[in-house]
């Protein structure tokens, strides 16, 4: 299980950290991401993180304000957001493969554990 963690509101230009802290299962044989779904539109992956630390970025929208990270012995990972715009709120998810998907390791993912997500709302 991945329980996301952190949103809230937060006014444009600030910054917020999510955290994805997993339960019943270590992160270090897996690659992590996080995504995210605005209203009324399709899921998308925001930033991933191999399982050795290689950070692949699904959406320049994020570049350079979103940075991802990971904590194996704390079992969380993380995704530090800065300069938020009010086009970034939307629900945010974390997720992981399936612990037989032999590309768990590596990113990109398309996700085969999901967290409940975490509501971010960017407003003044």
């Amino acid at each position: 299980q991945l329980v996301e963690s952190g949103g809230g509101l937060v006014q444009p230009g600030g910054s917020q950290r999510l955290s994805c802290t997993a339960f019943g299962f270590t992160l270090d044989n897996y690659a992590i991401a996080w995504f995210r779904q605005v209203s009324g539109k399709e899921r998308e992956g925001l930033l991933c993180i191999s399982s050795s630390g290689v950070i692949y970025t699904y959406t320049n929208s994020v570049k350079d304000r979103f940075t991802i990270s990971r904590d194996d012995a704390k079992i969380t990972a993380y995704l530090q957001m800065n300069d938020l715009k009010a086009e970034d709120t939307g629900t945010y998810y974390c997720a992981v493969e399936e612990p037989d998907d032999k590309y768990r390791l590596n990113c990109p993912i398309a996700g085969g554990i999901w967290g409940q997500g975490t509501q971010v709302t960017v407003a003044s």
